[in-house]
């Protein structure tokens, strides 16, 4: 941690009010992300405290500020802003605890406790989507498929190093239009965008508000309804089999009912919904690991590519109108075995 960067942060540190008993003697890292923020835990007084590292040019607090302010606003567990340097990017957060989601079933769960964290996040969401959206970029059907320009150019024609014929390409994006126009439809509510289970905390212990903390909410936009609900259920870090995508997507539907929120009355149109928002994401979601790798070098993300498609997959057979994307990932499938790619 000898970086530019962790010397003028150190220097921020040591400006802030001393009844904040901050000790960059016992930094530590915290967490990262695809982005090019950073995040340090370090000992204030008797507890921790989180502070964030977001570069200029590369990033901006601002989003950050706001989206906590609304989150909070509607009751919503969200670190609280300790100190802020909006200017070189810096911000002191309160500690939600180390522990996320993602972290806690990769240590191994029971069932029931699973439940239990899984129908929190339900709530959560729920609560979050309560929150106001007005004034947030939208995300809107041009945003919507110029995303999923990232599956032809980084997943097929880099990774799989096969650029789809005029063919190909063209039946792909009739179904990218079809997907598009019935997503852009749906309702509007604050966004999250990454709603799953590495950026939700467990917080079971005293002072760290209630489960689950909800973190890494900067990028939220004004977008579809049913766009969290599919990152929480197919969780691209994690596999969850059908049966269980369906119980909590039945609790998400009930409680947003119950709120008020305009989801669809009847849940076929609503599974239906939710289901082709997954396709949408989880096709952006394998454009974006192969440009993390080959452009970023960050090749963990490789590893999670066959569960995505697995999603992919589930989604794409159950309705005719994707059938195109089914044969254009078979062929590329096919070229990622043949020419050594396992993940």
């Amino acid at each position: 941690m000898n970086d530019e960067r962790i010397s003028l942060l150190k220097q921020w540190i040591a400006t802030l009010p001393p009844e904040l008993a901050l000790r960059t003697t016992e930094m530590a890292p915290a967490s990262s992300d695809a982005s090019f923020r950073r995040y340090f835990r370090l000992s204030a007084g008797d507890t921790t405290a989180i502070v964030m590292d977001a570069p200029p040019p590369h990033e901006d607090c601002r989003p950050f500020v706001d989206v906590d302010a609304r989150l909070a606003g509607v009751g919503l567990n969200v670190p609280r802003i300790l100190a802020s340097d909006l200017e070189r990017g810096f911000l002191l957060l309160s500690d939600l605890g180390p522990t996320t989601y993602y972290d806690r079933i990769v240590q191994g769960i029971d069932d029931s406790a699973l439940q239990r964290l899984y129908r929190d996040a339900v709530a959560a969401l729920v609560t979050l989507q309560g929150a106001s959206h007005q004034g947030l970029p939208v995300y809107d059907a041009m945003r919507l498929k110029s995303e999923l320009g990232l599956f032809p150019e980084w997943f097929a024609t880099v990774h799989c190093k096969s650029p789809l014929d005029t063919d190909s390409a063209n039946a792909l994006d009739q179904v990218f239009d079809r997907l598009v126009s019935h997503n852009a439809a749906q309702p509007r509510v604050l966004v999250h965008r990454d709603f799953h289970s590495p950026n939700l905390m467990v917080c079971e212990q005293p002072g760290h508000g209630a489960n689950p903390g909800v973190i890494d909410f900067q990028d939220a936009l004004s977008g579809p309804i049913t766009y969290d609900l599919a990152s929480l259920v197919m969780d691209a870090r994690t596999t969850w089999e059908e049966p269980q995508q369906l119980d909590w997507a039945i609790r998400y539907w009930e409680r947003a009912r119950a709120a008020g929120l305009p989801v669809e009355t009847d849940f076929a149109n609503f599974h239906r919904d939710y289901e082709w928002m997954g396709l949408q994401r989880n096709i952006r979601i394998l454009g974006v690991f192969a440009r993390l790798n080959h452009r970023d070098g960050k090749s963990a993300y490789l590893a999670h590519m066959p569960r995505v498609i697995g999603y992919v997959r589930q989604v794409a057979g159950r309705y005719g109108v994707f059938r195109p994307l089914l044969r254009v990932l078979d062929r590329l499938e096919n070229i990622q075995h043949s020419v050594g790619y396992t993940f």
